[in-house]
């Protein structure tokens, strides 16, 4: 009897602690999913588990999910290809496995090949330049990019005028560039930027070298800020999100401005304040001229543009040539110059209007 007792009484002890532990979740310690990126592991680590994030390409996935023991695909017996992977296994720390498959999974793009090789040009005269300008601005400085452009800007004033303070970088240009580079989002490239970067490192010869350093690059931007390198895409050169970066330039460049943990150049303000901070690299020098009209001169800061009225002349200053340095073409950066003073007039008077 008495050790019925005894039971009973145990058993009513183990209740209650039950029913305090339910009603008080707080004492249990459990560990948060971490939601900045940088504490997640490397990518070629195999604890590793799949990790939901808020961007374009929003997945990072565990090393099992490329694993393989050797090379297949396209790529099976590139020796090129399989020289880079022991590289980035020695120099940078990734997993032979994780590369393997990986790059199993790399698709040769022939429209790459034949956009870094284009056809030698036919024999003959020269065509005449006549109009070039007008040809080339004719595809930027319209009615629709501008109106992009100030919804855009409205859209994001907070981020623009936050980066051109921290920067010392005129709010018109960061989105006069974005507009020129990707319409403003709306174009960032179709290209598979994995395919794109091997297809030049391994299947191309005038800048090989040059694409296998971006190469690299990537594969590190994807395992630092947490992308799944097969999700990417941009350009057929690799280049990616608002700004159009190579992957060299976001490892240098590219700056986390939303403090939400990771660099993300597809998310408008990541790219707002990596294209000022750009820049600022560059040597940009805030409210100083960019260009004017000008006369004929032999000067090298007079620049000669073909119109079908004429040729124009512009005397250019330093903040020009910054924009060259993001395409080095006196046409690319007049354009910008000319969107964003086209934009910035038209951004001043919708805002007039709605504070009258």
């Amino acid at each position: 009897m008495g050790s019925l007792v005894v039971k009973r009484f145990v058993k009513l002890v183990i209740v209650a602690m039950l029913a305090g532990c339910a009603s008080s979740p707080e004492k249990i310690a459990v560990e948060p999913v971490p939601t900045n990126v940088a504490q997640v592991p490397a990518l070629d680590s195999t604890s590793v588990e799949d990790a939901q994030l808020s961007s374009n390409p929003a997945k990072v996935p565990s090393s099992r999910h490329y694993a393989a023991k050797q090379l297949t695909g396209t790529y099976a017996n590139s020796i090129a290809l399989q020289n880079f992977i022991s590289r980035m296994v020695h120099k940078q720390g990734f997993s032979l496995s994780y590369l393997n498959g990986l790059f199993s999974q790399a698709n040769r793009l022939d429209s790459v090949i034949r956009l870094e090789n284009p056809a030698p040009p036919t024999t003959g005269p020269t065509k005449p330049s006549l109009g070039s300008w007008t040809r080339y601005r004719d595809k930027f400085l319209t009615e629709a990019h501008i109106n992009n452009g100030v919804e855009f800007w409205r859209n994001n004033a907070d981020a623009i005028q936050k980066a051109s303070t921290t920067y010392g970088v005129d709010p018109e240009y960061l989105v006069g560039i974005i507009g020129v580079e990707t319409y403003f989002g709306k174009n960032f490239g179709k290209t598979n930027i994995l395919d794109a970067l091997t297809t030049l490192s391994f299947d191309t010869v005038r800048r090989s070298n040059y694409f296998m350093s971006e190469l690299e690059s990537f594969l590190l931007m994807a395992r630092d800020e947490g992308f799944d390198p097969r999700q990417p895409q941009g350009s057929w050169a690799g280049a990616m999100g608002y700004g159009q970066f190579m992957p060299s330039n976001f490892k240098t460049l590219a700056v986390d401005f939303n403090n939400d943990g990771r660099r993300d150049l597809w998310h408008a303000k990541d790219a707002i304040g990596s294209v000022a901070n750009y820049f600022a690299h560059s040597g940009w020098q805030l409210h100083n001229p960019v260009t004017k009209r000008s006369t004929p001169d032999t000067d090298a800061s007079v620049i000669e543009l073909s119109t079908y009225e004429g040729n124009e002349y512009w005397h250019i200053y330093p903040n020009f040539s910054v924009i060259k340095k993001y395409n080095n073409s006196n046409k690319y950066a007049m354009a910008v110059h000319q969107l964003a003073q086209g934009i910035k007039q038209r951004y001043m008077q919708v805002n007039a209007l709605q504070n009258n």
